[in-house]
């Protein structure tokens, strides 16, 4: 049997962190309690100090992790351990379709506050190598 998991992110800026995440993987921002319009809202009313507030994205189809960011007072000081392969181009009909897909999310990905760090293109593999906006590395294939 497998276990379900989440994938947790240290980070400065929440907001920012779920909303790019969320573009990033096609997530949904994960809704908050039923009888409040925001997590901000569920946090107050429960007496949650804003330093205490933390963000999730969810798979809309329910397939995929859910990603778990929360505040640290520290930014980034070294290369990720781990990282995410984002892959858009699985089941595009050409190479050439896959990438054009793979292009065209990194400059969504762009838009959303991501940077481009490299190009990898090896005999069989092509991806784009890529920072969040809090430059956590990631690629999209």
């Amino acid at each position: 049997m497998s276990y379900q998991f989440q994938v947790t992110f240290d980070c400065r800026d929440l907001e920012t962190m779920t909303h790019f995440w969320a573009t990033a993987l096609n997530y949904s921002l994960q809704e908050p309690p039923e009888g409040f319009s925001s997590w901000a809202d569920f946090a107050v009313d429960q007496g949650i100090p804003e330093s205490q507030w933390r963000g999730a994205v969810t798979d809309p189809e329910g397939k995929g992790p859910r990603l778990y960011f929360q505040p640290v007072p520290e930014g980034k000081t070294a290369k990720n351990r781990v990282h995410l392969d984002i892959n858009v181009s699985e089941g595009a009909a050409t190479p050439e379709e896959g990438r054009a897909g793979a292009q065209a999310h990194a400059d969504r990905c762009v838009k959303a506050g991501a940077t481009v760090t490299g190009v990898f293109e090896g005999n069989n593999d092509w991806h784009i190598v890529m920072a969040d906006p809090e430059g956590n590395e990631f690629c999209i294939q």
